[in-house]
């Protein structure tokens, strides 16, 4: 896979802005490429309700569509996602589906950021 360092995207719902606060937050992530097949693992340096940034030893392509998986103390988050910026050391991710359970999980995550950054 080649990796489009550098450039902007700005397509199929993937915008080149965040639209929400990102807080500091660190847990073990897994990233299972949906077309491929390729699994990585990595931990978050950021996360909010909207994506993420997940340091990476390796990279996937932009665009690329990826099952994350966030796994912090005895809870799991599953989630969706697309692959916004790949750039050392690692890439941006926009959450694109969620199921009610990882959602109401993900929304506690933040809230508890939320208070402690205030």
């Amino acid at each position: 896979m080649v990796c489009d360092f550098g450039k902007s995207v700005a397509v199929a719902g993937l915008l080149d802005q965040r639209y929400t606060v990102r807080y500091p937050f660190s847990v073990t992530a897994e990233i299972l490429e949906l077309e491929t097949g390729t699994r990585l693992r990595g931990v978050t340096s950021d996360l909010s309700l909207r994506g993420c940034f997940v340091r990476t030893s390796n990279l996937l392509e932009v665009r690329a569509r990826v099952r994350l998986t966030l796994a912090r103390k005895k809870q799991k988050v599953e989630i969706l996602a697309a692959i916004r910026r790949a750039a050392r050391p690692g890439m941006g991710l926009e959450f694109l589906d969620i199921d009610p359970v990882s959602n109401a999980i993900l929304m506690s995550w933040v809230e508890s950021l939320s208070k402690s950054s205030s």
